[in-house]
């Protein structure tokens, strides 16, 4: 497919909106994908099967990137931009077997400040209206998933507060017309975990009936949420329970944004139907009065979820500008989550692409969160082994990093980051110097690649290039593939595929059996340049708690602000001689993470005084318009 590329350069949805797109099956075919293999939504985006993988398992994996970035600005730096880019290079421009693997973008941030995230310019998602908005419904399946478990939790918190043991059994296991009894499936998983070895609910002892039928949840415990994909502040704090037949058992709650929800984090995280339905069985809700933890599976409602999330499971192909395949699936916080799109897409993409092809795959937010949990997380539970790391860097944010004014969403940029300023610059690479040694330190050659903006001159973009070398980049390219597409990335592609060829010795940060305390002062001090950590004593109650029910072998992910290489977000570049406070620590089992809370995170974000939904809106010919 090839694009008119226009100076200057128009608005990212006439960009998308002027493409002509192949159809999706043609996207397929020529990624080797047989017709049974695909399930058409449309005409120009699909959902893949799973049996696809079990087709190709003899099949060697392609090269495996890991596409990042440096702290950036609120604005962003353009590491979707990059990876579209790059691939478009990859395919387009070099001819070799190619495949792009993001997130799903949430509708809350769509319609609120920071728009789609497609990309930008010539580099870019399409059809780039699908790609933002409702795609193949993934997350209204998690939306309603989510609130299921979250009704069940209340439900059954309700009715054990007014019945009696023998009225309990009678529901939960009620006789038919024979007076015979029988345990539901999903009952067994209880039994087991209690230790009740009986099948016939007729032989259990009273004792036995009261342990089965009494979860006793604690309501203080509870922190599962309902979810909703809308950025809606009002939400934040709610108090449920307050109907006349719900008989003043009241508790108070809230609502997180559904890209926040633990099950998101299982979508992007499982290796198969099975194992989504055992995560999904995983996750806890809450403990008992006695301290015990309450799971999914003891609700009963596990193999519901599980159905709502069947075809959710399966990756959704699209195309860039220029005809490369793309995957987008999941799209997982990447502050409370581990911030990365599902590790299904991308095993699919490797053997799609097979031992001669390249598949890039995006981490949210800088470095230091995106691509170490994708390295102690992502890598850890799929298997898959990196073979380089692309660090988008630019001008823009190294200069902020070097001490340049605060830079604001919505408002103009001050002289410094459109005028040429070499002294702020070279201050501010510290903080690129700081990931390429990050990502170096997991045995994997980097490869920065300096996004291009139209204000940048020769000199600044040299400084940064050689900065990045002598930091110990394998390869630092100046790419302007926002206005050019895939020929902008040409030499950006052939460094990268030069990375790939060169040896690697990849290694996690820590071993799961290091306690969970060692695992986060590790993590600070080795990937944030901390001096230490600092736990309250919540956090040492939890990490204690969590310990005792076995979650202690669990992978870390910190929970911290993307601004800032240290929990501190006004703390620019590399900066030294802070401590990170551990205010809390949470755990999403079923996900398979333990989460410290390195300050406030906000779960649900809200709308600005002039949100971008001022300027969506539908033409006369029913095109949409205005989204990013």
């Amino acid at each position: 497919m090839s694009v008119e590329i226009k100076n200057p350069v128009p608005s990212d949805i006439d960009i998308a909106q002027s493409a002509t797109m192949q159809p999706i099956s043609d996207i397929a075919a020529d990624l080797g994908l047989l017709p049974d293999e695909l399930e058409n939504y449309g005409t120009y985006k699909a959902k893949v099967r799973l049996s696809v993988l079990e087709r190709l398992a003899d099949r060697p994996n392609g090269k495996y990137i890991d596409v990042t970035a440096i702290t950036p600005t609120p604005l962003g730096e353009g590491k979707t931009t990059t990876t579209v880019g790059l691939s478009q290079a990859i395919g387009a421009h070099l001819h070799k077997k190619v495949v792009t693997c993001i997130r799903q973008p949430s509708q809350g941030p769509t319609f609120g400040i920071k728009g789609g995230a497609a990309g930008g310019g010539y580099s870019q998602i399409v059809p780039m209206e699908d790609f933002n908005l409702h795609l193949t419904g993934d997350i209204h399946a998690i939306t309603a998933a989510n609130n299921l478990l979250a009704a069940a939790i209340d439900t059954r918190w309700f009715h054990e507060q007014g019945q009696t043991d023998e009225q309990l059994f009678n529901r939960l296991c009620p006789p038919d017309k024979n007076g015979k009894r029988k345990f539901a499936k999903i009952m067994f998983k209880r039994l087991e975990k209690l230790g009740i070895t009986k099948t016939d609910p007729n032989d259990l002892t009273p004792e036995e009936i009261h342990k089965f039928v009494r979860l006793d949840i604690d309501a203080d415990t509870i922190t599962w949420r309902r979810v909703t994909d809308t950025n809606d502040r009002y939400l934040r704090g709610v108090t449920v329970g307050q109907g006349p037949k719900e008989k003043g058992r009241i508790r108070k709650t809230g609502f997180d944004i559904t890209v926040a929800s633990e099950i998101m984090a299982i979508l992007a995280l499982t290796t198969s139907l099975k194992d989504m339905r055992r995560r999904l069985g995983e996750m806890v809700i809450g403990t008992s009065k006695s301290g015990d933890p309450i799971t999914a599976d003891d609700l009963g409602v596990s193999g519901a979820l599980a159905v709502l999330m069947k075809d959710a499971i399966m990756p959704n192909l699209m195309q860039t500008l220029e005809g490369t395949p793309a995957f987008v699936h999941a799209g997982p916080f990447a502050n409370i989550a581990h911030g990365n799109s599902s590790i299904i897409a991308d095993q699919i993409a490797l053997k799609l692409v097979g031992p001669d092809g390249y598949v890039l795959t995006e981490s949210g937010f800088g470095a230091d969160i995106g691509m170490e949990k994708f390295f102690n997380i992502k890598c850890r539970y799929s298997g898959l082994v990196p073979n380089a790391v692309v660090l988008v860097a630019t001008v823009r944010a190294l200069k902020m990093h070097g001490g340049g004014p605060t830079v604001k969403a919505g408002q103009p940029l001050a002289p410094e980051y459109t005028e040429e300023n070499l002294e702020l610059l070279e201050k501010g690479c510290t903080n690129m110097t700081a990931h390429i040694a990050n990502a170096k330190r997991f045995g994997i050659p980097v490869v920065v690649a300096v996004n291009q903006f139209p204000t940048d001159t020769p000199a600044e973009l040299e400084l940064v290039r050689q900065k990045a070398i002598e930091a110990g980049a394998e390869d630092a390219v100046v790419s302007n593939h926002w206005a050019e597409g895939g020929a902008g990335a040409v030499k950006l592609a052939e460094a990268v595929v030069a990375a790939c060829e060169q040896p690697s010795d990849f290694k996690f940060l820590y071993p799961l059996e290091m306690s969970l305390k060692d695992k986060i002062e590790l993590i600070a001090k080795e990937m944030y340049g901390a001096d230490g950590v600092e736990f309250s004593p919540e956090a040492e109650e939890q990490l204690a708690r969590y310990t005792k029910f076995g979650f202690d072998k669990l992978p870390i992910c910190m929970a911290k602000t993307h601004l800032s290489l240290s929990h501190d977000p006004k703390l620019k570049g590399a900066p030294k001689g802070f401590t990170v406070p551990i205010r809390d620590v949470r755990a999403s089992v079923g996900a398979g993470f333990v989460y410290p809370l390195l300050g406030e995170m906000s779960t649900m974000p809200g709308l600005p005084t002039r949100p971008a939904y001022y300027d969506i809106d539908l033409d006369d010919d029913g095109r949409v318009v205005g989204l990013f």
